[in-house]
């Protein structure tokens, strides 16, 4: 339907309120400043109310591990706001994003109500101000059931949480009366803020067009132009008369010759600096950063600037333990370094969209996202459907600029949609990207649809998708690896899983579930991704497995447990196979992310253990030792399991366990390329304590949250897979808190807690205790990081 190239933009001015823009000529009339602090919060609704200073991003209550009974209800938001503007000036107020519903006043006049929990809002606060006294921004918040608002759905049956608050950064702008629009809720198709497309690329030039939509709120006409710099060169554009109290888009050409191609393995960003130009005066300026690439979708594949491309992704939530939604940017980069740390080059934000923090960690990190609508299982009314409509374009309009955004699910996940919903939500993307290389997805195989992105559960399994007969869209599938497991209790080998209970056969496993369950999580995912593989040729461009971390399902008394990591971010066995399957010869050279040849040995290897030991490597050949004694040095073997995987695992089998330390060597060209080693261990002596930074520094100036992990150690400081130990852990810092339970069980002998700043100025000292055990400790300085 559509052909093409798509090329996207961060709009990193509005998006990110730790600096002020700067202009590429005199004068500085933006600036863009973070709105976080000083503000005042309650749910309580009795006579007396009393208000707790927070900072933002602020969740309404801090849950459970386990979240069955959420909070629901109103709460309020104050903060007061000291501002005087000079005379042409104007101010606004954006949140990024309020769960779900927020009425807004200021100086106790309504200003807006905004319905939608997953996408950002502004207010212009311009003509509320009181100069010369205090001004005062008022925000009720509720979360509670509402069918109208996009995923509808009530959350005792809804299969993820939802959780109440001003989750997302809130950032205060100020302009001149001549400005740059903020894209979301423009009140014409595709305008709005700035869009920048290129619609032809190769290596030896990228052409494209660049519009900039300007509102004079002056009441005097003025002479408008802009200049803008890309890859060295400065430009102009023509110049247009502008009325007062209206608005134009001025659009400009782009070429940029010989361009640093954007792809996941080499994601290359340009910056575009935008300066608004009033009477030959500098009004306005923004900084974006752009990356130049070319996606095609045909019948032999899909090509990234002109290779084909088989798509290896997952899927991801975006809560955390404890805190649910309210994490912080950095925190939002983390789990965008994890998913490329485990082997994937693409994430389908299931099913909503998720915080842009985490959409520019993919535009830099060179990870292919799958925009998604919000819906689970639900079709509302009138209501619902247009508040599903303006979520479309209000999705679109924020994220049309990035990179990493390739595909725009346009779809009620799971839900039964009626054909004029189908056809209207691809005529909106239609309108507000008219583009050959706009690819839309639907798990509905309905020719509105540029992508069929059915789960392996939604049909007879595998031949449903591996012998694909629609002729039009190719097959991405987007869910594989849980339900099958989960409902069938053994995949697609009843009879080769007949011995094991149904809750070892599942893909719901906890860390805590044993080896021998984990390691059945593993190979279910192996089994699943194999079989994938064999559709290749006849429709699938790539796969999204179910799912990144383990999360909170709104209704359920545990855990879905289906994460190859868990909840707090700790790998499984199964991240070992997927970063199996990422080639060797694919090296990025990010912080956090462990490229290149590999070798994990997935096993505790305890007197419990199976003598057979499975090794995951993309190397051509591995040896395991025992005790340093060679057991065997040997190819991968393709059993029924592994036909078509790029790299099968190894399979060692030792006849019986002898403790010690087995050590893994892989092996390219003859040449070790890579090593591992697990060793048995001895009774537990003390705790060690970590922080998970994941290649990003602790926030200095604004809040962040990190995971601290204890984990209990024998005395040569190899984990204890089966200890679960009471910890305690304690805190001292005058710019930080300890959320989570506490003391805290250990989960297969580590046992976490978050720590969230408000600021990181000060030395940061934890300690954790624990019965028989030598105390841990941390010191976390801002000079060390």
């Amino acid at each position: 339907m559509r052909q093409g190239l798509l090329t996207t933009i961060w709009i990193a001015a509005v998006a990110v309120c730790s600096f002020q823009c700067s202009a590429p000529g005199e004068g500085n009339t933006r600036s863009v400043t973070g709105f976080n602090e000083g503000w005042k919060f309650t749910r309580d609704t009795t006579e007396t109310i009393i208000w707790e200073e927070v900072q933002l991003p602020h969740t309404v209550q801090i849950e459970p591990l386990v979240v069955n009974d959420m909070w629901q209800g109103t709460s309020w938001y104050e903060k007061d706001v000291d501002l005087s503007l000079q005379d042409g000036q104007r101010a606004f107020v954006r949140f990024e994003g309020v769960m779900h519903e927020a009425d807004v006043w200021f100086n106790d006049r309504f200003v807006t109500q905004h319905q939608g929990g997953y996408l950002p809002f502004s207010i212009d606060i311009t003509d509320y101000l009181d100069e010369g006294s205090s001004n005062t921004l008022r925000v009720r918040v509720n979360n509670e059931n509402n069918p109208v608002i996009p995923p509808g759905k009530a959350i005792e049956v809804l299969d993820f949480s939802y959780y109440g608050g001003i989750y997302r950064d809130v950032t205060l702008s100020v302009t001149d009366d001549i400005y740059i629009t903020d894209a979301v809720h423009a009140n014409q198709v595709n305008s709005g803020g700035v869009l920048v497309h290129f619609t032809e690329v190769s290596s030896e030039v990228a052409k494209g067009i660049l519009k900039v939509h300007i509102k004079n709120d002056s009441h005097k006409e003025r002479e408008v132009y802009i200049n803008y710099k890309l890859d060295g060169k400065d430009y102009t554009s023509e110049t247009v008369r502008l009325a007062g109290e209206s608005d134009t888009t001025l659009m400009q050409t782009l070429e940029v010759k010989s361009p640093r191609l954007w792809s996941p393995q080499s994601p290359e960003l340009y910056e575009i600096a935008i300066e608004v130009m009033a009477d030959h005066k500098p009004v306005d300026q923004l900084i974006e950063t752009t990356g130049i690439r070319k996606i095609e979708l045909t019948d032999d594949g899909f090509f990234i600037n002109g290779k084909n491309t088989f798509i290896r992704g997952t899927n991801r939530h975006q809560e955390y333990p404890y805190v649910g939604y309210a994490i912080s940017d950095a925190a939002q980069y983390r789990d965008a370094v994890k998913i490329k740390n485990a082997g994937f080059d693409m994430v389908r934000l299931s099913h909503y969209p998720q915080d842009e923090a985490f959409l520019k960690a993919c535009d830099e990190l060179g990870i292919i996202v799958m925009n998604c609508l919000t819906g689970w299982q639900f079709v509302g009314n009138e209501a619902f459907v247009a508040n599903s409509y303006q979520e479309i374009r209000d999705m679109i309009r924020r994220d049309r600029n990035h990179p990493s955004v390739f595909f725009w699910e346009v779809s009620l996940n799971e839900s039964g949609m009626s054909d004029e919903f189908m056809v209207m939500a691809n005529d909106i993307l239609d309108a507000e990207l008219p583009y050959q290389d706009i690819y839309s997805a639907g798990w509905i195989d309905h020719p509105s649809y540029d992508l069929f992105i059915p789960a392996r559960q939604h049909g007879k399994s595998p031949d449903y998708w591996n012998n694909y007969q629609g002729g039009v869209r190719k097959v991405f599938i987007a869910e594989y690896g849980d339900w099958e497991y989960y409902a069938q209790n053994a995949g697609f080998n009843q009879k080769a899983f007949e011995d094991l209970a149904e809750e070892a056969r599942t893909s719901r496993q906890l860390r805590s579930a044993g080896e021998q369950r984990l390691q059945q999580q593993a190979l279910n995912y192996q089994e699943a991704t194999n079989s994938n593989r064999k559709g290749r040729d006849v429709g699938t461009i790539g796969d999204a497995n179910w799912l990144m971390f383990d999360y909170n399902r709104g209704y359920a008394d545990d855990l879905e447990a289906s994460g190859i990591s868990d909840v707090f971010r700790i790998p499984k066995f199964a991240h070992s196979f997927y970063r199996s399957q990422r080639p060797a010869a694919e090296q990025y050279g990010f912080a956090g992310i462990a490229d290149g040849s590999m070798v994990d040995i997935a096993t505790f290897w305890t007197e419990s253990s199976s003598p057979v030991v499975k090794v995951y490597s993309n190397a051509d050949e591995v040896a395991l030792y025992l005790n340093e004694e060679l057991v065997e040095k040997k190819l991968a073997e393709r059993d029924i399991y592994a036909t078509d995987l790029d790299f099968p695992p190894f399979v060692f089998d030792l006849g019986e366990f002898e403790a010690g330390t087995l050590r893994a060597e892989a092996f390219v060209n003859g040449e070790v390329v890579a090593s591992d080693t697990v060793t048995t261990a001895l009774e537990p002596t003390k705790l060690g304590l970590s922080v998970d930074l994941s290649g990003v520094a602790l926030t200095t100036e604004r809040s962040d949250v990190v995971f601290i992990y204890a984990t209990v150690v024998d005395q040569n400081g190899t984990l204890v897979s089966d200890d679960s130990r009471e910890v305690t852990f304690a805190l001292q810092s005058e710019e930080a808190e300890l959320i989570g339970e506490n003391p805290v069980r250990a989960e297969a002998g580590i046992a976490t807690i978050l720590l969230r700043t408000t600021r990181f100025t000060k030395e940061i000292k934890i300690t954790a205790t624990a019965e028989g055990m030598s105390e841990g400790e941390l010191i976390l300085s801002p000079e060390m990081q």
